[in-house]
């Protein structure tokens, strides 16, 4: 799953640097929790937010199938406050198994897509580092 949502983004950029680039930030960014990695995809805009945003749903759909609901609500503005406010007090409440569940599964998925990512990555010279 993760192999063929890093295909899609491979060819893609902001400005001059390679969206993939994102993926090692991803990674960095589970040991502050699924709070921070779920909003990250509201500060940042263009491919890098979609980028961010897809790879949470693709967490959402694995961990579905073991039965774990993980919120991901549709927040339609990065302005609209009471709504962010209300997924992160879902986040912050979710069961407390599930959540480190769901953290190791992350974990695995954002190693998986590091790994993929060194894999794919344009040749040198094709696309800034």
């Amino acid at each position: 799953m993760a192999e063929y949502q890093l295909l899609e983004y491979r060819d893609k950029k902001d400005g001059k640097v390679s969206v993939l680039n994102q993926t090692h930030k991803m990674r960095m960014s589970v040991a502050y929790g699924l709070e921070r990695f779920w909003g990250e995809h509201l500060r940042l805009d263009g491919n890098k937010a979609s980028y961010w945003k897809e790879t949470w749903t693709t967490l959402v759909e694995i961990l579905s199938h073991a039965g774990i609901k993980l919120p991901n609500d549709e927040i339609i503005s990065e302005k609209d406050t009471a709504a962010i406010k209300n997924m992160a007090e879902k986040l912050w409440k979710f069961d407390t198994q599930q959540r480190k569940v769901a953290l190791a599964v992350l974990t695995q998925l954002c190693d998986c897509m590091v790994w993929w990512t060194q894999r794919y990555k344009l040749p040198t010279g094709e696309a800034d580092e």
